[in-house]
């Protein structure tokens, strides 16, 4: 049986990497006269859309989940809270991504957005006071020399760094917090990976339907309703996001966390491959060796991290 739980959780770390791969490659597909804005609000809606019969389904043949909980008052004021603050996150980072895959290019906002342990390292440090290893550090410092490197376009000039690949940066950044925070929720209600996933699709589509009504007013939105190009390029773009957050959920029920993102790490490759085939990128010398080593230290990170928890634990 473990065994088997394994090999499943390989071959959906393994799906996850392709979906992430592919999903910076659908975003700069689309109709490029269409703002950041509207894409992102759209794609988030038909997230929603393929969220709702999903968890309906769960509900009916499979688990009531959340829906179901007998929680105390104070319980649910907080999961209401969670739901709200982690929603209205991810509805800016879903702009932020379409946005930055936009303006940075595909490959360098890929790349960008694998800093996530970066920032996963910093909430550990400041909240959680779990002290660094020195090894962690070393991975640390080489991941944010290869991101600088990165950002000044390879020139390693400060007047050279690129605002549009640090404001990437934000993508991971938003992630990693709103994570710790859905922790919790995880941890102390019975909310499955799929509610969790609807009620961060409706949450995102509301969201940014507030900012877009407020930025581009409601003529814009209304008229790309009726554009079947568009809508075709933000469906693919929900669906593969859907499906890379079920996945991602259902590869770490089957295996470690730390196992699954060794899997996904390289993702950016894909994504490098694809934006060469599809959208005529032109890769550069120094995107190939901060990819190299970004992916190095990565690498790095989740053996010392393991490396450090074996070292923990007691001897029997």
């Amino acid at each position: 049986m473990p065994q088997k739980r394994t090999k499943k959780g390989v071959l959906f770390s393994a799906t996850s990497l392709l979906l992430l791969g592919i999903m910076p490659i659908i975003s700069n597909s689309r109709p490029m006269t269409i703002d950041a804005l509207s894409f992102a609000l759209y794609l988030s809606a038909w997230q929603f859309l393929i969220a709702l019969p999903v968890c309906l389904l769960e509900l009916k043949f499979r688990s009531a989940g959340i829906f179901n909980a007998t929680l105390s008052a104070a319980a649910i004021q907080r999961t209401i809270v969670i739901i709200l603050v982690t929603g209205a996150m991810f509805g800016i980072s879903t702009y932020a991504y379409v946005l930055s895959v936009e303006k940075a290019g595909a490959v360098s906002a890929s790349i960008a957005m694998t800093a996530y342990p970066l920032f996963a390292i910093l909430w550990e440090s400041l909240f959680l006071n779990r002290k660094k290893s020195l090894t962690e550090l070393l991975f640390t410092g080489l991941l944010l020399m290869g991101l600088y490197y990165l950002g000044t376009n390879g020139s390693w000039k400060i007047k050279g760094l690129s605002y549009w690949f640090l404001f990437a940066l934000t993508v991971p950044l938003i992630w990693s917090i709103a994570h710790v925070i859905l922790k919790e929720m995880l941890d102390k209600t019975p909310i499955t990976p799929v509610q969790i996933t609807f009620f961060r699709a409706l949450m995102s589509t509301l969201i940014l339907l507030i900012i877009s009504l407020s930025v581009n007013g409601p003529d814009n939105g209304l008229s790309l309703l009726a554009d079947t190009h568009f809508q075709s390029y933000a469906m693919a773009m929900g669906l593969v996001y859907y499906s890379e957050l079920i996945v991602w959920f259902y590869a770490v029920k089957n295996i470690d966390v730390s196992v699954a993102s060794s899997i996904t790490t390289p993702w950016p490759v894909v994504t490098l491959f694809l934006a060469i085939i599809f959208l005529n990128e032109t890769v550069r010398d120094y995107q190939m060796i901060t990819l190299a080593v970004t992916l190095i230290s990565v690498y790095g990170l989740i053996w010392a991290g393991k490396k450090k928890q074996s070292g923990c634990r007691p001897e029997h």
